[in-house]
């Protein structure tokens, strides 16, 4: 036994993965495997594998998690699968592990790609506005070519719920706020009416496509020629309206101008970076999606991201966070409701 043995990373037994990755990943040496958490917390885990030459990354669920939904390994790897031969850049995929004999939950090995994911302003600045530019647009249009892709040509065909989709994600949210509850918040009520009021006739007109669910700059890795090289980060991935991706991803700019960029990616507001505008008409040119209603789309965004701060808020009043900017937080939810209610009247 190694000293590195001795001293395991958490979350990964290496004598109990090494047969397993042996199998899955043949040239690698999985005698001198050792292994490195990258990002740790509730969400999934990420680790860097290493043989001494080569590196791959393995994803699980966090550690003591119980509701399997939440952090279905098998989601990831399926919609990663699926877009392999896209347009789509994704890692290539070396094999998932059902067995939670192995790890004590379910995981998948995928390649190491090498590339940046860029979060704030701060960060793309040094590349100067024309490099930016050129960034944004590719973020842009690798959105738009996903949400063209037919979910059933790929096999993703059952992979969501696509029917009813939005007024799911209207009730849903409904209730995780009435969860948080601390104070009295009229605009969660007025806006909440106004999105159930128009849901069933969004969904009317939205045309089913794949949903990232969290698609945003820092969940892309970019490499030393600005070319996108993965989407990564496909814990909440589905079948249902692909616009809430584009609208999340604008409402995180709005976002960030209200708590900062500790709390919110800025990337946004770095020099160079297209306006919203400019993201809106490209993105509708390249998916030739009809964005008539764009409106809703980011006012449910609003209230999904008022909702998860809210709740954040109410976990720091009960003494559960850690880290700066967590105390204004709370500031930035009757803001950022107010920003929902006026996108409903933009578009």
């Amino acid at each position: 036994m190694s000293l590195h043995d001795r001293h395991e990373t958490p979350g990964i037994d290496l004598t109990r993965l090494r047969p397993w990755f042996a199998e899955a990943v043949p040239r690698a040496r999985a005698e001198a495997l050792s292994a490195t958490l990258i990002t740790g917390g509730k969400s999934n885990l990420t680790y860097r594998l290493s043989d001494g030459g080569s590196s791959w990354i393995l994803r699980r669920p966090p550690l003591g998690h119980v509701l399997a939904t939440a952090h279905d390994m098998g989601r990831e790897y399926a919609v990663m699968s699926a877009l392999a031969d896209t347009p789509v850049p994704v890692p290539h995929l070396h094999g998932l592990c059902l067995d939670t004999e192995v790890l004590g939950a379910e995981f998948y090995v995928m390649e190491a790609v090498e590339g940046r994911p860029y979060r704030t302003a701060a960060d793309l600045a040094p590349l100067g506005p024309e490099r930016v530019r050129r960034i944004s647009g590719a973020l842009v249009d690798t959105l738009a070519d996903l949400h063209t892709v037919d979910p059933r040509a790929v096999g993703l065909g059952a992979f969501g719920r696509p029917e009813g989709f939005l007024t799911r994600q209207v009730a849903r949210w409904r209730r995780q706020l009435a969860a948080s509850y601390t104070r009295d918040l009229p605009d969660a009520v007025t806006l909440h009416a106004a999105l159930e009021e128009r849901a069933t006739a969004a969904d009317a007109a939205s045309r089913p496509g794949i949903v990232h669910g969290d698609f945003r700059l820092d969940n892309v890795l970019v490499d030393g020629d600005d070319r996108l090289r993965a989407v990564i980060d496909w814990e909440m991935a589905t079948v249902g309206d692909p616009v809430t991706d584009l609208a999340l991803m604008l409402l995180y700019t709005r976002l960030a101008r209200l708590v900062g960029p500790e709390i919110a990616p800025d990337a946004g507001d770095a020099p160079g970076f297209l306006a919203e505008a400019e993201i809106v008409a490209r993105y509708e040119a390249r998916s030739n999606r009809d964005l008539g209603d764009l409106g809703f789309h980011l006012g449910l965004a609003a209230f999904k991201i008022a909702t998860i701060l809210e709740g954040i808020h109410f976990r720091h009043l009960g003494g559960q966070t850690v880290g700066p900017g967590f105390d204004r937080i709370g500031e930035a939810i009757r803001p950022l409701l107010d920003a929902g209610l006026s996108a409903l009247k933009e578009h």
